[in-house]
C-alpha cells in the first residue's frame, strides 16, 4: 500500500480505506497506482497538485498533466495528485474521522508543503474549500498562522477574477502556469533552506511576474499576466499517467497552438490566452508520437481554442495520419471554424474515423454575430453543414447562446430559423436519406466573464433566461432537431462568482459546508442554497428573484418533448 518517506500508513489505517473502498461509488478513483505516475518518496519539496472535480474529469485535464510533469521533472520536488471526492467518499472520510490524502503516497494533504489547485470553473470553488475542509486545513490563509507550510496556491481561467477566493489563498497564478509554479516552487525552496516566515516567502513570491499574492498586493490590477512566449519549446508531458479507469475524454492530447486569432467578445479563453502563440509542425509530429507510444491511446486530439486556425494545419493532418492511419489511431479536431472546414479537411480527417461535427454560430442572426464578433456568415454555416452531408454525415451540432448584448427575440427566434435552413440543407444535399439526420441546437446562457469585452454587461435575469428558452422550444417541435438547454440557474450562479469580490467568501463557504460541495453537477447544484446564501450576504438583487422550482433539468431533450423549465 501506500509509504512516504520513512513513514509507513498504519495497518489500521490500511485497512479503513479498504473497508471504505468497498463502500463507494468507482473506488478506482483515489488508489492511484496507474501506468505513468511517478512518487518521489525522499523528496525535499512536497506538492499536492489538486483538481476540485473528480478523478474522471481531472485526469482529462491537460493543464493537470503539465504541471504534474513540469514539478516532477524538478530535482528534489515530489508532486502528487488530489481529486475533489464524491460525496459518499467525503462522508466516509469524515466517519472514519480520516483526512483528505494524495493518490501517489496516500499521505495526508496537510504534510504537503505546497498545495495548488486548478479553477477552470467558478461553480468548483465549493468542492475546493470542501478539499481543504476534509484535509483539516483552516479555509481562510488569515487563520492559518505564519508558519511556512501549507501555501496555497491557485491557477486557471478563474485567475481572471481571483477576489471571491482571495480570503482562501497565498497566491494567484495569472495566465501561463508551467514557468510560474516552477519558479514559486523554487521559492519556496529557498525560503524553507534559510527559514524564513511564511509572511516574508510571500512577499518575495509577490515580486514574481504573474503571481498576485492577495496579503500583500492592494488588489490585482496592476498583476501582470504571465505568458509563455517561446511555445515551440514549452514543456509537453509526453509521458502522462495513463488512467486504470473510465475517464471523460481516454485520448492522447496535443496542444496544437494557445490563444486565439479571432477575438469574440465574449470569449474569456481568447483573452487570458493570448497572445496567439504556434508550435511548429516538426515539434508537434515528435511530440504526438511519443505521447502515443507512451500511453498507447487509440485517439490523438488537437487541442486549440481554434484548430482550424493554425496556418499549417494541412501538412501537419497528412504527416500525422502517416503515423496514425496504419495503426488505427484515430484523429480528432475539436474547435474547427465553419469557415475553416472544407470538403478537402473532412476527408482527410475521416481516413481514420468518421466522427460527430460540432460547429458554433453562437447567434443566430447576422446582425448579432457582428456585435459579438464571430466573423461567420450565414451562407458559411450552411455551406460546412452541405459539405458534411454530401460527405456522408447524418449528424450535426450547433451551439449557441441567449442572452448575449443587444439581443432581441429576434435574435432569439433566428436560432431556430437557423436549424431549418440546416435541416433543409440535408434535404437538397443529404446522401442517405432514409437513415434520416439528427441537427442539436445547444443553447447555453451567455455569462459575463472577466478580461472581455462584455465583462461590464448586466447577464439576464433568471426569468428571462426561462421565457427566451420557452419561446424556442415552442418553435424548435422537429422529430429531426433536437434542442438542448444550459440550466439558467446555474448560469447566474456562475456570473455572480465570475465578477463578484470577497464578499462572497462567506457564501462559498456556507455552500461547501451544506453536503453538496460538487456544484458543478447537476446531482448536487442547488439553486434554494445560493439563493438563500447570497440573500443572507445582502448579494442577491430583488429582481433577479424567482420562486424556488426544485431541479432545473439541464439535460438533452428533444424539442417539443415535457419539461420542468
Amino acid at each position: 500500500m501506500w509509504t512516504y518517506s520513512n513513514k509507513e500508513l498504519t495497518i489500521n489505517t490500511i485497512m479503513t480505506i479498504e473497508q471504505i473502498l468497498t463502500r463507494v461509488q468507482k473506488p478506482a478513483r483515489y488508489i492511484g497506482g496507474e501506468f505513468g505516475e511517478i512518487f518521489k518518496p525522499d523528496a525535499e519539496i512536497r506538492f499536492a497538485l489538486c483538481f476540485p472535480d473528480t478523478y474522471e474529469i481531472g485526469m482529462s485535464n491537460l493543464g493537470i498533466q503539465i504541471l504534474y510533469s513540469v514539478l516532477n521533472n524538478m530535482d528534489g520536488v515530489s508532486c502528487e495528485r488530489c481529486f475533489a471526492p464524491w460525496d459518499d467518499m467525503a462522508r466516509e472520510l469524515k466517519s472514519a474521522n480520516l483526512p483528505l490524502f494524495a493518490l501517489e503516497s496516500g499521505g495526508a494533504l496537510s504534510d504537503f508543503d505546497i498545495i495548488g489547485f486548478s479553477l477552470g470553473y467558478e461553480m468548483s470553488y465549493p468542492a475546493m474549500l470542501q478539499m481543504l475542509e476534509l484535509a483539516n486545513i483552516e479555509p481562510y490563509s488569515k487563520n492559518r498562522g505564519n508558519g511556512l507550510s501549507p501555501i496555497i496556491v491557485a491557477g486557471g481561467a478563474c485567475i481572471a477574477n481571483p477576489e471571491p477566493i482571495a480570503p482562501f489563498i497565498d497566491l494567484a497564478v495569472f495566465g501561463d502556469g508551467e514557468e510560474a509554479i516552477a519558479e514559486i516552487t523554487e521559492l519556496y525552496r529557498r525560503a524553507k533552506r534559510e527559514g524564513l516566515s511564511k509572511r516574508d516567502f510571500l512577499k518575495l513570491a509577490s515580486e514574481l511576474e504573474g503571481i498576485y499574492a492577495p496579503s500583500v498586493h492592494k488588489d490585482c490590477g496592476n498583476v501582470k499576466r504571465r505568458i509563455v512566449k517561446d511555445f515551440d519549446s514549452s514543456h509537453f508531458p509526453a509521458k502522462t499517467i495513463v488512467p486504470s479507469t473510465e475517464v471523460v475524454h481516454d485520448r492522447a492530447v496535443l496542444e496544437i497552438m494557445r490563444g486565439c486569432p479571432n477575438g469574440c467578445r465574449f470569449c474569456q479563453a481568447c483573452f487570458i490566452n493570448a497572445p496567439v502563440r504556434y508550435k511548429s509542425v516538426d515539434t508537434l509530429v515528435k511530440q504526438a508520437i511519443a505521447a502515443l507510444k507512451h500511453t498507447g491511446a487509440q485517439e490523438l486530439n488537437l487541442a486549440s481554442l481554434s484548430t482550424g486556425d493554425y496556418p499549417s494545419l494541412t501538412e501537419l493532418i497528412e504527416r500525422l495520419l502517416d503515423y496514425c492511419e496504419p495503426r488505427h489511431i484515430n484523429l480528432s479536431l475539436p474547435s474547427l471554424r465553419v469557415d475553416s472546414f472544407s470538403k478537402e479537411l473532412m476527408e482527410r480527417v475521416q481516413r481514420t474515423r468518421k466522427s460527430g461535427l460540432t460547429f458554433a454560430p453562437e447567434a443566430g442572426s447576422q446582425r448579432l454575430r457582428d456585435v459579438i464578433n464571430k466573423n461567420i456568415t450565414e451562407d458559411e454555416i450552411l455551406g460546412a453543414c452541405r459539405v458534411a452531408f454530401e460527405g456522408g454525415h447524418s449528424s450535426v451540432k450547433l451551439y449557441f447562446m441567449i442572452g448575449l448584448p443587444e439581443e432581441t427575440d429576434e435574435d432569439v427566434l433566428a436560432i431556430a430559423d437557423l436549424a431549418y435552413k440546416v435541416l433543409s440543407v440535408w434535404k437538397e444535399s443529404g446522401r442517405n436519406k432514409q437513415r434520416g439526420v439528427q441537427i442539436t441546437v445547444s443553447v447555453a446562457c451567455f455569462v459575463p466573464k472577466p478580461g472581455t469585452p462584455f465583462a461590464k454587461f448586466t447577464q439576464n435575469s433568471v426569468a428571462e433566461f426561462e421565457r427566451k428558452q420557452r419561446m424556442l422550444r415552442e418553435k424548435l417541435k422537429n422529430k429531426s432537431i433536437k434542442y438542448s438547454w444550459h440550466n439558467p440557474q446555474v448560469s447566474y450562479v456562475e456570473w455572480k462568482l465570475a465578477t463578484g469580490g470577497r464578499e462572497l467568501a462567506p457564501v462559498l463557504l456556507e455552500v461547501a459546508n451544506s453536503g453538496k460541495a460538487l456544484q458543478a453537477w447537476d446531482e448536487f447544484f442547488d439553486f434554494r442554497l445560493w439563493r438563500d446564501a447570497l440573500v443572507n450576504s445582502a448579494e442577491w438583487p430583488d429582481d433577479y428573484y424567482v420562486p424556488y422550482k426544485g431541479y432545473y433539468p439541464s439535460h438533452t431533450k428533444e424539442a417539443g418533448g415535457n419539461s420542468d423549465a
